[in-house]
């Protein structure tokens, strides 16, 4: 052990900033550092944040008494970068410009690549990475198209932690990942339901947008009624947002988003969030169903991960209605700093390439002139 690396893992949340330092496989310590809504008003935007968050990562690795110079990696969480394959990607120039300038949406993720590139700087580590972003994208073209060509399905998921259960499922199997077909669901306050097939995730439901309702979200919706709900006037576009993501799924229904309290509730006697509950897992077998779909219906396993999977009764009414298509495993919470961590591990010890990125703009075409050009 005294000669394993030692990977520290950033991730950037909306009020926090998590970090985990490891020693090849071994957790050395995690901390959440919090920040509070007063604390994040004072800056007008995300990328304001950066130097702030930083600085309690710092702060936070001196008083463990860890030395930068004792690092040998760092691993980012992946921000809303443009769709790319899964694995271990480098964090470059290139990405560091993108997530700045040209992210597909503005969240506290963005941050991850950031604050890594600069602790990597300041420590002199030459590897430094994000692992299975939030934009990972294995779909194949049929799986893009809907029923309006100005709508496509986009693969934005919890890829980290999906691809992370996929990796230990396949090593519990004594298999590798990239020899199985395996059907992945992390269930949380977003839900994702997914296909991996021999190694690439090839179909999931976009948790923001699609796929069963969940504590916070709403999920696939009856298109004609959500378009009459959307003109009725009741609600302006951003109230309209913040119903299908934030007040949607549970706390639409039942008025919280707490399993727990659901549960409770249910024990109490409580048949209408016994109903509503067990429609949200009806939701996700029904999705299990139509990922094993896309694999042919040639699945190896199930696995059920994430927060909610640490229920015995959500989980007890899934089961009935997908055991007959695999077995299924189940591996509750996620864990997604060791999952950055074990994708810089691999990196290092070589198991794993690590992948290029090209920016958005040098992506682009060259423009085609038609004709001469007179100087």
């Amino acid at each position: 052990m005294e000669n394993a690396p030692k990977i520290l893992a950033i991730n950037p949340g909306s009020t926090s900033t998590k970090i985990a330092l490891f020693e090849g496989e071994t957790l050395l310590y995690e901390e959440n550092i919090a920040h509070s809504v007063e604390e994040l008003s004072r800056f007008e935007n995300i990328y304001d944040q950066l130097q702030y968050r930083e600085s309690l990562v710092l702060e936070s690795l001196k008083a463990h008494g860890t030395e930068l110079s004792e690092l040998s990696a760092v691993a980012g969480r992946g921000g809303l970068l443009p769709p790319m394959e899964g694995g271990v990607w480098a964090v470059n120039d290139d990405m560091l410009d993108d997530l700045r300038h040209r992210p597909r949406r503005h969240h506290p993720s963005n941050l991850g690549a950031l604050i890594a590139w600069d602790i990597a700087t300041q420590a002199g580590v030459k590897l430094v990475v994000i692992v299975d972003p939030v934009s990972t994208d294995e779909f194949e073209e049929i799986a893009r198209i809907t029923g309006l060509p100005e709508i496509k399905r986009d693969s934005l998921s919890h890829a980290l932690n999906l691809k992370a259960v996929a990796r230990l499922a396949a090593r519990e199997m004594g298999k590798k990942y990239e020899e199985l077909n395996l059907v992945v669901c992390h269930l949380g306050g977003g839900i994702t339901v997914s296909a991996h097939r021999k190694g690439r995730m090839i179909d999931c439901n976009d948790p923001s947008s699609s796929g069963p309702f969940s504590p916070e979200r709403a999920g696939d919706l009856p298109n004609m009624a959500l378009a009459e709900l959307c003109y009725s006037g009741k609600y302006t576009e951003k109230e309209m947002k913040a119903r299908l993501m934030g007040k949607g799924g549970l706390v639409a229904h039942l008025g919280t988003n707490s399993c727990k309290e659901v549960e409770e509730r249910i024990s109490a006697g409580d048949t209408r969030a016994e109903l509503v509950y067990q429609a949200m897992a009806y939701q996700v077998a029904k999705w299990i169903g139509q990922m094993a779909v896309a694999l042919n219906g040639k699945v190896d396993a199930i696995c059920l991960s994430g927060g909610i999977a640490h229920s015995g009764m959500f989980i007890g009414w899934i089961k009935p209605r997908v055991s007959w298509i695999a077995p299924i495993k189940v591996y509750p919470g996620s864990d997604e700093m060791r999952a950055l961590a074990m994708g810089a591990l691999r990196a290092l010890r070589g198991e794993e390439k690590v992948k290029e990125y090209r920016s958005i703009a040098r992506r682009m075409p060259l423009p085609q002139f038609t004709e001469k050009v007179v100087s």
